[in-house]
């Protein structure tokens, strides 16, 4: 997706006091060059009735989420704003202020493994599955061939059908099962759609070559040779607060994700952490984010134990240093980035070049996020700063508006009661004053 804008820095301070259209202008100012189609996320529907019809079946309407702006965020020395769309409060706070303690000390590194996706063939009914493992293996060629013959596009590319994989499972309640992997590199694209087109031909030479019957035919979302990595490290000084010594915050930081790594009881709740900034992101842009959680996760359990998919640790020097690597399968091609206004509105704001850069840029994300909940863990604890922002919810659930939201959700954390009850007394009493 090439462009000929570029953002100039993502450092735009004060962006919570401004109007959503002053953010608008804020964030087109900040680019040189053509400017983001910005006008795709005003207030008008982005999403018309008649291309919502022709996106899913038996369609009645739309349905809106929020879509705010991460700034700060600078990611292998490029500048970023992140679109994500997300209807919790706090996580694009959160985001940005990471964001900005990473971007004083360097920023994110982020890099991603080839974008290779596996489709799987099931094939059933056979009595030497070795030795079906092992004719599969010899027809290695022919079958990568065959693969790639039904994407020649995809191959001029670059990409295709790059190598196969065959997996036995013996003695199932099925009988004996051999499952042919084919492993493709999908480029720009999520890759769905080609490698299970690939599966659908390779399936009859298979059996025939394996003696088995063919059952299915189907992508698998454990993209485990599509991975991203990211690294960010931090000063202790930058944690500091007028409460908190930033080496404390450090260690409290590590103990942390220390209990994630142990207990898969505490590494759910920190892994939906993480999918707080990744998801976002991903249903901004228009990709899968079902598919991005399930991989996620079967990640998080690869070696037999649900566990954190971040590592945050102190290096000699005193700097805390937080690491995280899942798969991530997201396209820039196909699917809604190319027919919703709105993802390619978001795609645009990125300015990304590449589906790898996208899944860079989600692997900041994640970090960050994760960086925010285990600092808040550590110093004030998480439901303080989430519940300020709370407040502004129970505020408009109890019918305050315009400058009143801010009004009444002031008085409820002053109180420490934020609660529907105590926010309609507040705005009765702000009528009567």
């Amino acid at each position: 997706m090439h462009s000929s804008s570029s953002l100039t820095s993502s450092r735009l301070p004060d962006m919570r006091s401004k109007t959503p259209e002053e953010r608008r202008v804020a964030i087109a100012s900040a680019y040189k060059g053509s400017q983001p189609p910005l006008e795709m996320l005003s207030d008008e529907a982005v999403l018309p009735l008649e291309l919502a019809d022709g996106m899913i079946e038996n369609v009645i309407g739309t349905f809106e989420l929020p879509l705010g702006v991460a700034t700060n965020f600078l990611i292998n020395g490029k500048e970023y704003l992140v679109p994500m769309a997300v209807e919790e409060p706090s996580v694009v706070a959160a985001a940005s202020f990471m964001a900005r303690l990473a971007r004083e000390n360097g920023g994110f590194r982020s890099q991603t493994t080839r974008p290779i996706m596996r489709a799987q063939i099931q094939l059933l009914g056979i009595t030497d599955p070795h030795g079906a493992r092992q004719r599969l293996l010899m027809e290695r060629e022919q079958i990568i061939s065959l693969a790639n013959a039904q994407d020649q596009f995809l191959v001029e590319l670059g990409g295709g059908c790059k190598d196969i994989e065959v997996h036995i499972f013996e003695k199932t309640a099925v009988g004996n099962m051999v499952v042919l992997h084919i492993l493709v590199d999908v480029r720009d694209a999520m890759g769905a759609n080609a490698v299970n087109t690939m599966a659908e031909a390779v399936a009859p030479f298979a059996a025939q070559i394996s003696g088995g019957t063919p059952r299915l035919r189907i992508l698998s979302n454990l993209a485990d040779q599509r991975l991203v990595r990211t690294l960010v490290k931090i000063k202790p000084e930058s944690l500091s607060t007028t409460e908190f010594d930033g080496h404390a915050v450090a260690m409290g930081m590590v103990e942390a994700c220390t209990l994630a790594e142990v207990d898969p009881y505490r590494a759910a709740t920190h892994n939906k952490g993480i999918m707080n900034g990744i998801d976002p992101l991903v249903v901004a842009t228009g990709n899968d984010w079902r598919a991005v959680e399930a991989g996620a996760h079967a990640w998080a359990a690869r070696d037999g134990r649900y566990t954190s998919l971040t590592r945050w640790e102190i290096n000699s020097d005193g700097t805390l240093v937080g690491t995280i690597e899942l798969p991530m399968a997201l396209g820039l091609v196909g699917g809604a980035t190319k027919t919703h206004p709105a993802a390619q509105a978001a795609l645009a704001m990125l300015n990304v070049e590449t589906a790898n850069e996208l899944s860079q840029v989600a692997g900041a994300v994640g970090l960050a996020q994760n960086m925010a909940a285990l600092r808040a863990l550590a110093t004030e604890g998480i439901q303080r700063g989430h519940m300020a922002l709370h407040a502004r919810n129970i505020a408009i659930a109890a019918g305050a508006s315009g400058v009143q939201i801010d009004k009444v959700a002031r008085s409820l954390i002053a109180a420490g009661q934020v609660s529907t009850d105590r926010a309609r007394e507040i705005i009765s009493e702000l009528a009567g004053a």
